[in-house]
C-alpha cells in the first residue's frame, strides 16, 4: 500500500489488492491449512526460505491483510494479529526478553497488562519495575538496568486516561540501547502515531475501537522497522544469533527490517499458539473500514459529555484528556490535536454509593466490561474489576473509589446526555 495514501483511504481499501477476477471484499480464508503440489515446497516454507501459507496458526491470508492494513495505518514495516490485546503485549516483550531480563513500564497501564507484566512475567524469570509517567527523566532514569530489554506504556492510558509524553520516553528507551513499545488502543492510528514520536513497536487491542461493534476480540504487534537491533546485538540474542529451531537462521541478517515480525511469528505464534481466527479478522476488518468516520464522532461526543459533567454540582471530578484545563490537554495537543478517545472518567461526590446507584438508573448507557465501541457503556472499577481491593488499596493502584470509566459511543450526544441527567437526577 502506498504511504502516501491518506488514512481514510487505508481503512477502506488497505491490506486486500484483488487482482483479476479476485473477490472484490477481502474473502476469509476458513482453512487450517493449506495444499502444495510438491514436498520440497513445503519444505521451503518450513525453512523459512519461502513466502506461503501452510498452517493457519502461523499465517492466513485474510489475517495477513489486515494486518497489513493495520501496518499502514500505523506507517509501520510488518504487522501480526494475535487472539487478544493481552496476547499482543506478552508477545511483544517475550519476543525479545527471557528468563533474567528486565522491563519497564508506566505504573498507569491497563490492571490487566499490569498483572501480566508484574505477576505472570515475574513467573518467567522476566522483571518489571513500574514507574511514574509523569516523573522527572532524571527519576525514570533511575529504573533502568543493565538487563533492561524494553519500556512500555499506553498513549492514553485505561482508564486513568493518562497521555504519555511519547518523546520524553523514547529518548530515554534509545539512550539506553532498548525499544519502546507502545500500546495505542484508545487513541488508534486515526488519532496518534506514536512511531512519528520516536516509538519502535506499536499493540492494540483490536477489540476495542478498532473491531467498533464489540463482537470479537484481538490483538496487533506492528514494528516501525527502525531499531537497530544489531547495534545492541548482544541485548537481543534472539533477534541477532542463529536460531536452532529453524537450522540456524539469523533474523536480523535473513530479514532485515522484517526480522522482528518473523521472530514472532515463526517462534512465538508457531510454539503458543494465540492466533486471530481469519473469522474474527474478517469482521475486524470490517470495523477498520469506519474508523476515520468513527473516531471522531466519538471524540466529539466525549467532549461534549466532559463539559456537561463538569458544570453539574454533583459531579465531584471529571478527566478527559481533550477537556481545556485537563492535567494531560497540552500533551493531548501536541501528540494527538484531532481528537484523543471517546472515554471519559468521572466521580460522584456520593462517592462509591452514589457510583452504583447513579449507574443502576442509566438506561441508554449498559453496564458492561467492554469499552471503546459503538454503543456508550459504563463501568465502577471500584465495584466491578477491582472489587477484591480496599479504598485504600484502589488508591495506591491509581484508581479513585469513585472513578466511574464512561465510553461515550457514537449516539447521539443530546441522547447520552439526557440518559446521564435522569439517571444522575
Amino acid at each position: 500500500m502506498d504511504k502516501k495514501q491518506s488514512r481514510d483511504t487505508i481503512c477502506i481499501q488497505g491490506g486486500w489488492q484483488p487482482k483479476n477476477g479476485e473477490p472484490r471484499v477481502l474473502p476469509i480464508y476458513q482453512s487450517t491449512t493449506f495444499k502444495y503440489e510438491t514436498s520440497e515446497q513445503m519444505g521451503r516454507l518450513f525453512d523459512l526460505e519461502e513466502n506461503g501459507y501452510f498452517y493457519t496458526r502461523l499465517a492466513n491470508p485474510t489475517n495477513d491483510a489486515v494486518a497489513d492494513k493495520i501496518c499502514a495505518l500505523e506507517g509501520g514495516v510488518a504487522a501480526m494479529l494475535t487472539s487478544s490485546g493481552q496476547a499482543a503485549n506478552m508477545y511483544a516483550v517475550l519476543n525479545i526478553c527471557s528468563a533474567g531480563d528486565h522491563i519497564i513500564s508506566a505504573a498507569t497501564i491497563y490492571g490487566g497488562t499490569s498483572n501480566l507484566f508484574t505477576v505472570t512475567l515475574k513467573r518467567f524469570g522476566i522483571e518489571c519495575t513500574l514507574v511514574d509517567p509523569d516523573a522527572p527523566e532524571e527519576e525514570l532514569e533511575k529504573a533502568f538496568r543493565p538487563n533492561t530489554k524494553a519500556v512500555f506504556g499506553e498513549s492514553i492510558a485505561n482508564p486513568a486516561l493518562v497521555v504519555l509524553d511519547l518523546e520524553k520516553f523514547a529518548g530515554l528507551a534509545h539512550r539506553h540501547g532498548v525499544p519502546f513499545i507502545v500500546d495505542n488502543t484508545f487513541a488508534t492510528p486515526i488519532n496518534c502515531r506514536p512511531f512519528e514520536w520516536g516509538a519502535d513497536i506499536v499493540t492494540h487491542s483490536t477489540t476495542k475501537y478498532m473491531d467498533g461493534h464489540a463482537m470479537c476480540v484481538g490483538g496487533c504487534i506492528v514494528d516501525s522497522g527502525n531499531f537497530d537491533w544489531e547495534a545492541h546485538a548482544d541485548k537481543f540474542p534472539g533477534l541477532t544469533t542463529p536460531d536452532e529451531s529453524y537450522h540456524g537462521v539469523i533474523y536480523t541478517k535473513k530479514f532485515g527490517k522484517g526480522a522482528y515480525i518473523t521472530k514472532a511469528t515463526a517462534q512465538l505464534m508457531r510454539d503458543m499458539g494465540s492466533i486471530q481466527s481469519p473469522q474474527n479478522a474478517f469482521l475486524l476488518n470490517i470495523g477498520l473500514e469506519t474508523l476515520h468516520l468513527r473516531m471522531p464522532r466519538h471524540c466529539e461526543n466525549a467532549l461534549k459529555v466532559a463539559q456537561y459533567l463538569q458544570n453539574r454540582e454533583d459531579v465531584a471530578w471529571v478527566k478527559y484528556p481533550g477537556l481545556k484545563g485537563d492535567r494531560y490537554y497540552e500533551l493531548a495537543q501536541k501528540y494527538m490535536p484531532n481528537g484523543t478517545c471517546g472515554v471519559i472518567s468521572f466521580g460522584l461526590k456520593g462517592g462509591r454509593a452514589a457510583a452504583a446507584e447513579f449507574m443502576d438508573k442509566l438506561k441508554l448507557a449498559a453496564i458492561v466490561t467492554h469499552v471503546a465501541d459503538a454503543r456508550t457503556s459504563v463501568l465502577h472499577p471500584a465495584s466491578h474489576t477491582h472489587r477484591q481491593l480496599n479504598d485504600e488499596q484502589l488508591v495506591e493502584a491509581g484508581v479513585d473509589p469513585s472513578l466511574i470509566r464512561f465510553s461515550v459511543g457514537i449516539e447521539a450526544a443530546e441522547d447520552i446526555i439526557a440518559d446521564l441527567e435522569q439517571a444522575l437526577a
